[in-house]
C-alpha cells in the first residue's frame, strides 16, 4: 500500500499550453474558412460542369452570359475580416444558386423571369447587387432566371 501512494505522489501532472491550443484553434478556423470560399467558388463551376456533363439538356446554360468573368452574374462577398471572394453563379440553376445564398447567410430577394432565346431554364441570368458591388451576411439578392 506504502508503494502505491509513494506511486501517486510522484506522477507528474500533465501541463497544458493554453495559448498554443487557442492558436491552433485560431489557425483551424481560418483553414475551415478558407476552405469553405474554396468550396463555394468550385461548386459555382464544378456544378455547372457537373450538370453538362450528367446529360442535362443540349441547350447552353446562358447564351447572354458566356464571359467567364460576367459581373452581372457574379456575387462579390465580403468576409468579416474585409477579405473578398467571387462567386460565379452564371448558368447555375436557381436551385443550385439557393445553397450560395444560403453558405454566405445572404437572404433570396425578388425573382424575375426573362425571356431569352437559347438558354436553360430557371438559369441565373443577372444578380442584384452584382460585382463590383460586394455583399455580407444579412443582404438580399436578387435574381433575374432565364424563363425558357
Amino acid at each position: 500500500m506504502n508503494a502505491m501512494n509513494r506511486f501517486a505522489d510522484s506522477a507528474e501532472t500533465p501541463a497544458f499550453d493554453a495559448p498554443q491550443i487557442l492558436r491552433r484553434t485560431r489557425r483551424r478556423r481560418t483553414v475551415g474558412i478558407a476552405a469553405v470560399a474554396a468550396a463555394l467558388i468550385a461548386a459555382g463551376g464544378g456544378t455547372a460542369l457537373a450538370t453538362s456533363v450528367a446529360g442535362g439538356s443540349p441547350t447552353p446554360a446562358a447564351t447572354a452570359t458566356d464571359a467567364k468573368n460576367d459581373d452581372a452574374t457574379t456575387l462579390l462577398y465580403r468576409f468579416a475580416d474585409g477579405a473578398t471572394t467571387r462567386l460565379p453563379l452564371a448558368g447555375l440553376s436557381l436551385d443550385m444558386a439557393k445553397p450560395v445564398l444560403e453558405k454566405t447567410q445572404t437572404k433570396l430577394g425578388t425573382v424575375t423571369k426573362k425571356a431569352v432565346k437559347g438558354c436553360k431554364p430557371t438559369s441565373v441570368l443577372e444578380v442584384t447587387p452584382h460585382a463590383p458591388k460586394t455583399i455580407k451576411p444579412g443582404d438580399t439578392v436578387d435574381f433575374t432566371i432565364c424563363a425558357g
